[in-house]
């Protein structure tokens, strides 16, 4: 009898999610055997070669939370392969998880008012979900308008964190739009006049 030269292959998923704030991994798998796939049992981790040898599976990845936990190959796993000895062409190949960037817009209000001499400003903003947890922390807004016109109210530099004070901005594309701050003509009734007198 000799050894088993037939390709046993072994592969862990590749899959992406985009970031959600909450850790995922993928426990799927599959084998093949001379290029045809070998069924797993319910578990999804055992698998039975027509030699009636067993491949079993366990998972060893960490799994990703963050954009930043994106690694070529890190869906890692071991395996034992009864009578391992037997065979001579085993390969075994990691898959990849990753985390992509959630879309996340975030828009300076905008404000108007009658002109009074004094800069028309408005420091705040509305924004489109976040993951569950996040919140933002800080967000610059600038503008400023103080004559009859229209000019824009600027967002940038967003600070977002987790619930556990860590800065998770990174995992964000963010998006800025613009408000805009308008100064209307004052309407208000404004009456000059000149004194009436007389003299003999």
């Amino acid at each position: 009898v000799t050894a088993n030269t037939t390709a046993l292959t072994i592969t862990s998923a590749t899959k992406s999610w985009t970031y959600d704030g909450t850790t995922h991994t993928e426990e799927v798998y599959t084998v093949t055997y001379n290029g045809t796939a070998v069924e797993a049992d319910a578990t999804g981790k055992v698998f039975t070669l027509p030699t009636n040898d067993t491949i079993t599976i366990t998972a060893t990845a960490a799994g990703v939370k963050f954009v930043s936990d994106t690694a070529e190959n890190n869906n890692t796993y071991t395996y034992v392969l009864t009578n391992a000895d037997q065979y001579t062409s085993v390969s075994a190949t990691y898959g990849t998880l990753s985390i992509t960037q959630k879309d996340l817009t975030i828009t300076a209000d905008s404000d108007e008012k009658a002109y009074d001499g004094t800069a028309l400003t408005k420091n705040s903003y509305t924004n489109t979900a976040l993951a569950t947890g996040d919140t933002i922390e800080s967000v610059t807004v600038t503008g400023s308008q103080t004559e009859v016109g229209s000019s824009d109210n600027v967002p940038s530099a967003a600070v977002i964190k987790n619930g556990d004070g860590v800065d998770v901005t990174a995992n964000y594309n963010i998006t800025y739009a613009n408000g805009t701050l308008t100064v209307t003509a004052n309407t208000t009734a404004l009456t000059i006049t000149s004194a009436t007198k007389s003299w003999t």
